[in-house]
């Protein structure tokens, strides 16, 4: 009888850690296709982000150069 209770317990013992490791393993994953969505749309707005922030930079540049140009024109004009 004491064999028997050792197997059961072993068997419990290893079911139940089986179902640990399958439950870490569900949490690592992303675990709904609403979890990848969201890591989809923090990509898509970092993306935006650094896209908005070059075209500002790009234009802020331009209107630098530009005033640089006019204020050369006034000195030649001035000259």
């Amino acid at each position: 009888m004491d064999s028997k209770f050792s197997h059961t317990s072993e068997i419990v013992e290893e079911l139940a850690l089986q179902s640990m490791i399958s439950s870490r393993r569900e949490d690592e994953m992303p675990s709904s296709p609403a979890a990848q969505e969201q890591s989809h749309d923090m990509v898509v707005h970092v993306d935006n982000e650094a896209s908005i922030n070059q075209t500002a930079l790009e234009l802020s540049t331009r209107n630098h150069a530009s005033e640089e140009e006019e204020e050369e024109e006034e000195e030649e004009s001035d000259s």
